[in-house]
């Protein structure tokens, strides 16, 4: 089965035609997309395909109602824009995703894999928020999880690299987002997001956990409008807010902002990774994936020193030269440590051909 992925990002498109080995054999990447009316070149792109038998879409949120792979029909395209509200950056675009593409291949079966959904099983005890209990049942308030398809990969592929069944694997995918997993037995246990995408660690423009009374105060004492304060947690935050500059860690620099930046992110990553490890018992696998995690090898250097008390140590020759999925563990430390090359593509695949075979 030929499987046309679509990921819609805040800006950007990208398509891959997956074949049945899951082998990328047609790509488009659209770095500046702005939306479903825009698809002159996703019709060009098309007429170059051969054979798709089902569109699969990213979606950020899946809400409480969608807790796996769904075909898109009937109302399900208004129910998952109804959940815009959980990821402003994202939710809409996934959106304009769908209506795009049954724009150019109508007719064609379409299905929405949830970052969400691997996370929908967490225990209670870790998608459980300590708010007044009438508040939970009614707004549905939990911790969703999110990064779910790429956490899925890759601890199936650290699984595999491995050669463990079931390994307790603590996941960091490290990006202009970034969350962590821990997956035990290939199940989600406990994750740093949470009821929105702003939860858990430093990223480019969101700031991770912050007390929520200090909102409180910045909207009541501050008399910063909500909506301002919310475009800031959303725009202005995390590595931006702290250097003033854009949040990629490639041009952070090297000023004393940026390296007060830098020390604040490998300090949240490493207390997170901790945590993730806590709610397991142990670690057997770290692994890195996602843009900054394959490609910034002063990160993983950066959290891996500071947990050498859980067996975490890294080769520094291989840590420079990873690319792809490569072990960078050092010569006896009790924990593998692997960089794996993030891929979503092949999880909603792999999601969106179970779902349309029954």
């Amino acid at each position: 089965m030929h499987v046309l992925v679509v990921n819609a990002g805040s800006s950007s498109l990208k398509v891959r035609l997956l074949d049945p080995a899951d082998h990328v054999v047609r790509s488009l990447d659209l770095d500046s997309w702005a939306g479903r009316d825009e698809t002159a070149e996703l019709r060009r792109f098309v007429f170059t395909v051969s054979t798709v038998d089902v569109v699969v879409h990213r979606i950020v949120h899946g809400g409480a109602e969608f807790t796996g792979a769904t075909v898109i029909a009937g109302d399900v395209r208004d129910r998952i824009a109804a959940l815009s509200e959980l990821a402003p950056l994202h939710q809409s675009r996934g959106v304009a995703g769908i209506d795009a593409m049954a724009a150019v291949l109508p007719g064609i079966p379409a299905v929405a894999c949830f970052d969400t959904t691997f996370h929908a099983g967490l225990p209670a005890a870790a998608a459980t928020y300590a708010l007044p209990r009438e508040w939970n049942e009614r707004f549905g308030l939990r911790r969703y999880g999110f990064h779910g398809l790429s956490h899925a990969y890759a601890a199936r592929r650290a699984s595999e690299l491995v050669g463990l069944a079931g390994p307790r694997v603590v996941s960091c995918h490290l990006g202009s987002g970034a969350s962590l997993a821990a997956v035990t037995g290939g199940r989600s246990v406990d994750t740093t997001m949470g009821f929105t995408p702003l939860e858990g660690l430093v990223m480019a423009t969101r700031p991770g956990s912050v007390d929520p009374g200090l909102v409180l105060w910045l909207i009541r004492r501050a008399g910063l409008a909500p909506d301002e304060v919310a475009d800031a947690l959303e725009h202005r935050a995390g590595l931006a807010g702290l250097t003033g500059g854009s949040g990629d860690l490639r041009t952070l620099g090297a000023g004393p902002d940026a390296t007060l930046a830098f020390e604040v992110y490998l300090h949240r990553l490493r207390r997170e990774i901790a945590g993730m490890a806590a709610a397991m018992a142990g670690l057997d696998v770290l692994v890195f994936t996602g843009g900054v995690g394959e490609h910034q090898p002063a990160v993983r250097a950066g959290a891996a020193a500071g947990l050498g008390f859980l067996g975490v140590r890294v080769d520094d020759a291989a840590n420079r030269a990873a690319s792809g999925d490569t072990d960078i563990t050092a010569s006896g430390a009790g924990v593998r440590t692997l960089v794996i090359a993030a891929r979503e593509d092949i999880e909603m695949a792999r999601q969106a051909r179970a779902v349309v075979s029954g």
